[in-house]
């Protein structure tokens, strides 16, 4: 459900109106944000995540690493035919539900970008601080605006480029967001490959500065998952490992082996 100042915002335009500017939101370089110290009692939700979006399947999905416990939980979300958002830093877990209504609404992901932004009410600006906030919003058609807070604990930005977004906060630099939309647009094959593929990347570069602990996976699209009326392609999980990315692959791939297994079944082919 909508916060009421993001419901007036919403009722005082169209579905594909503007209420406030947003170009910048979608900037193709990485943003940089001043180190500080982080809020007194409450830990971050320090990590990097990719969204992805393949032009030729229309799957739409995203993928995360992170030093804290079961981290999908509270940084992914998606919908079949609406589009992907992640939600990290000083996270607010509201803000990944609110912008897939937007988005449901119409509203492009730059305007989602700085309408739930501005629907914040900041309730307590020395702990939860919005100003510390980062979160990216991809559509189903692969447009994306990324939002990285001047208060997100340093190094923290993003990096955006046609069907994909990177983003990160305590990294180790933006050589890691760079390096995943670098792997993320040089890999081939399914979309989960892919996002694994920058993910490795983005730990390869130094990833999350305090180390790994958990990672997650989610593509979504209508009618895309193995069994009737199922939009869910792929949510994989792992909530507590020494190497989280290698279970991940490990899951990954025997996601790839049904898939192929299915496909053979549907042209008639032997399920061996």
């Amino acid at each position: 459900m909508l916060r009421p100042g993001i419901l007036a915002l919403v009722l005082s335009t169209g579905p594909l109106g503007a209420p406030l500017a947003a170009q910048a939101a979608g900037d193709d370089s990485p943003s940089r944000s001043a180190p500080t110290v982080d809020p007194t009692g409450w830990p971050p939700v320090a990590t990097y995540s990719i969204l992805g979006y393949d032009p030729a399947t229309g799957e739409v999905g995203g993928a995360v690493q992170s030093r804290v416990f079961s981290v999908g939980n509270g940084v992914l979300w998606a919908e079949a035919g609406v589009g992907v958002v992640t939600t990290q830093a000083i996270v607010d877990v509201s803000y990944g539900p609110q912008a897939v209504e937007l988005l449901r609404l119409g509203y492009a992901p730059a305007v989602v970008v700085q309408t739930v932004l501005a629907g914040d009410p900041d309730p307590d600006p020395e702990r939860w601080t919005k100003e510390g906030r980062q979160f990216s919003v991809m559509d189903a058609q692969g447009n994306v605006a990324t939002h990285t807070g001047p208060r997100a604990s340093a190094w923290a930005g993003h990096r955006v480029d046609l069907h994909v977004s990177a983003q990160g906060n305590i990294l180790a630099g933006p050589e890691v967001v760079e390096e995943m939309v670098r792997a993320f647009n040089e890999t081939e094959g399914h979309l989960s490959y892919r996002l694994m593929a920058a993910l490795d990347a983005g730990q390869a570069a130094g990833g999350d500065t305090r180390g790994m602990q958990s990672a997650a996976m989610l593509i979504v699209k209508e009618d895309g998952g193995v069994w009737l009326n199922n939009d869910v392609v792929l949510r994989l999980q792992v909530d507590d490992a020494d190497d989280p990315l290698a279970e991940l692959r490990r899951l990954v791939d025997i996601a790839g082996q049904q898939r192929e297994r299915i496909q053979r079944m549907r042209r008639g082919g032997s399920d061996r």
